[in-house]
């Protein structure tokens, strides 16, 4: 496809987030972020209220992602969506619209991985921020995913080590509940640590080989730490919390070093980003930027706002599908599991 000015219309609504963005080729011209404050209540997100929120969230998102950008919907030239993974009724909202739109302006319709896009967000245009060179590393960390991938290309991904039960995410927010602070609990779990003693409490890391990853054993090792310090102290996650906090974060720190440093090893690949929600975390982006004087790796960390499920990193994927011809049809469907 031969424009040499490409607009993309991306629409991203794989959980509770409603995002639409308008890329003018791989520069971000706005990025539209609704949330759905229903869930705090439930400390998690409920699927049911959260497609109904995507059903009134997405009309509105999308007219101001074109107005942000300053453009109309019959410039556009492409229409890309997260097809999954994720929940099914809130794929469905963003790609039953990507797919009505495409068809009435005519315009090529684009299927997007969301783990894709965590990867690819570094290729987006923005002032102050390296783009990787092939091959690289991806670690991609957020609340369903812990993946470290091999990018030999934009569209040639290889899974080297992944979580073997839950997500590095998962094992933050549910920290937070057990401690008993609201939902999402990660981004207060990385409040408090910055105020802690790391190594206040010590807590054993799974002993899972290879690349492959697993934080169940911590979480029920922390809530039994837990259980056991408050029949001692009923106050002790009050007057702990900072430590804690400290504590468990460094633990989950250590444990994802340790196995991108074996990846870096056993690829001889010293290029690595970060992306996902988690990765704006930072303690994590901390001892990863640490890396590049310790050992003498490449590091790359997104910006903030495209470290967190949104349409900006949806577009840059569809981007680069349009110069590759990859348009899908509309029998494309949205899947809850979806192959890297």
């Amino acid at each position: 496809m031969a424009e040499s000015t490409v607009f993309t219309l991306a629409i991203e609504s794989s959980c509770d987030d409603t995002s639409a963005a308008v890329l003018q080729n791989d520069k971000v011209l706005s990025n539209v972020v609704a949330g759905q404050k229903i869930h705090e209540q439930y400390g998690g997100v409920v699927p049911e209220l959260a497609s109904r929120a995507h059903q009134q969230n997405i009309v509105p998102v999308v007219e101001l992602a074109l107005r942000n950008a300053g453009i109309t919907k019959n410039q556009l030239n492409a229409v890309a969506f997260t097809q999954g993974p994720g929940l099914l009724g809130s794929l469905l909202v963003g790609s039953s619209f990507a797919k009505s739109l495409s068809a009435a302006l005519q315009i090529p319709l684009f299927a997007v991985h969301h783990m894709h896009g965590h990867i690819l967000a570094h290729f987006i245009d923005e002032a102050g921020f390296d783009k990787p060179t092939f091959p690289f590393l991806a670690v991609t960390i957020s609340g369903g995913h812990t993946q470290i991938v091999r990018v030999d290309s934009h569209f040639s991904m290889t899974v080297i080590g992944e979580t073997t039960d839950d997500a590095v995410g998962e094992a933050f927010d549910k920290t937070a509940k057990i401690l008993g602070l609201p939902y999402p609990g990660g981004p207060l779990i990385d409040k408090y640590a910055a105020e802690g003693n790391p190594k206040a409490f010590a807590f054993t890391k799974s002993k899972i080989s290879g690349l492959d990853f697993s934080f169940s054993g911590l979480k029920t090792q922390i809530l039994y730490f837990i259980r056991k310090k408050q029949v001692e102290n009923p106050n002790f996650i009050e007057e702990h919390l900072a430590d804690i906090c400290a504590s468990v974060q460094q633990t989950i720190i250590d444990i994802l070093m340790d196995k991108i440093t074996l990846a870096v090893a056993e690829t001889g690949i010293t290029q690595v980003a970060i992306g996902g929600g988690v990765s704006a975390n930072s303690g994590i982006r901390k001892a990863l930027k640490a890396t590049e004087s310790e050992r003498g790796w490449k590091t790359y960390i997104p910006k903030f706002e495209y470290t967190t499920d949104n349409a900006a990193m949806i577009g840059i994927v569809g981007y680069y599908q349009y110069l590759s011809d990859m348009q899908v049809n509309q029998n494309v469907v949205a899947k809850a599991r979806i192959q890297m």
